[in-house]
């Protein structure tokens, strides 16, 4: 098969190309869900989109790469399968919004897509880890200048990508910097971390152990006070909602304890410096309605300027530790 003169130069390039943006994709999603704040947010969101673009952009040189191939595996079909959906996941959040077919969210599929990946990623390049490896050649000025030429041409195809979406009045011109998009607080659903299952308790009976301090729902709806706070969920959407709240540190006694911990019924945790303690607050209602178990009640941590994992839902125990807060693991494992 004779290929245009633009992809004859396809090859173990192409290849180490691909290896770069498939590894920043996935690193940078993973810390685009770990920053709120609107400059770092936005430069993450944006370095995702450039990583996954260029992908888009690479496919025609890979194809020819595969098509000189004497045996595709199935493990590498599988790959690519993966791969797709997971562009595809992303696709769809950015120019549908949080949508939900058949139960399933595009930030699952690009996520869950993106999980599967990883092993079959991680088999097809030590089987071909000779067409990876960068060599000397490779840091040429013309080389160099191709590269420079490629993340130009990518980037000119992300600007024209967010034009088209505000012209034709995609919900991709309503994305914060985080990338989610927004919803009413009327439609915001129960959402939870993983392997987190809502639990059915009763709010009469309910207590908080705040530091050593056994406290009903009603005290703390007695200190409570609305607060303004916008959960900025992983799942793709935030909500801009007024909690009924009480703030940490007027209930969490003074001490010389290095971390706060806020821990669920269902052994979810987060911990949080101590000397944030005027940034938590404990919530027993929302929009001036208690709160509905999917939603946290009887009590949910609100935490302004954290993602949505942060916002502890049907806490249980707040703990004064000494472990500094930076121990923990970036995500919860449950």
């Amino acid at each position: 098969m004779t290929w245009p003169p633009l992809l004859r130069r396809a090859g173990r390039r192409t290849n180490l190309a691909l290896f770069v943006l498939l590894v920043g994709a996935f690193l940078s999603g993973w810390v685009a869900f770990a920053v709120a704040e609107p400059v770092p947010a936005t430069l993450v969101t944006l370095a995702h989109g450039l990583f996954g673009l260029g992908v888009v952009a690479l496919v025609p040189w890979k194809s020819v790469v595969v098509g000189r191939a004497q045996q595709v595996r199935a493990s590498s079909l599988l790959l690519v399968v993966a791969i797709g959906a997971c562009l595809a996941g992303g696709f769809v959040l950015v120019f549908a919004g949080y949508v939900s077919v058949l139960g399933i969210t595009p930030i699952q599929l690009h996520v869950g897509a993106a999980l599967v990946a990883v092993p079959l990623f991680v088999l097809h390049v030590v089987r071909h880890r000779h067409r990876q490896v960068p060599r000397r050649r490779d840091l040429t000025r013309r080389a160099l200048l191709r590269t420079a030429g490629f993340a130009a041409v990518t980037a000119a195809g992300y600007v024209a990508l967010e034009g088209l979406g505000r012209a034709a009045g995609s919900p991709s011109a309503q994305r914060i910097a985080t990338g989610s998009h927004p919803l009413v607080p009327a439609d915001v659903p129960a959402t939870s971390w993983l392997l987190d299952r809502v639990p059915a308790l009763d709010p009469a009976t309910y207590r908080v152990d705040v530091a050593g301090r056994s406290m009903s729902v009603a005290e703390l709806a007695a200190l409570a006070g609305p607060v303004a706070a916008r959960l900025d969920c992983t799942s793709g959407w935030y909500a801009d909602e007024t909690w009924t709240a009480v703030r940490l540190d007027r209930i969490v006694p003074a001490s010389g304890a290095t971390s706060i911990e806020v821990v669920s019924v269902t052994g979810y945790s987060r911990l949080f410096p101590a000397a944030e303690a005027a940034q938590l607050w404990l919530a027993v209602a929302r929009e001036g309605q208690a709160l509905r178990a999917g939603r946290g009640a009887p009590v949910r941590l609100v935490v302004p300027g954290r993602r949505g994992f942060w916002w502890v839902k049907w806490v249980a125990e707040v703990r004064l530790v000494g472990a500094p807060a930076w121990l923990q693991s970036p995500f919860p494992m449950q």
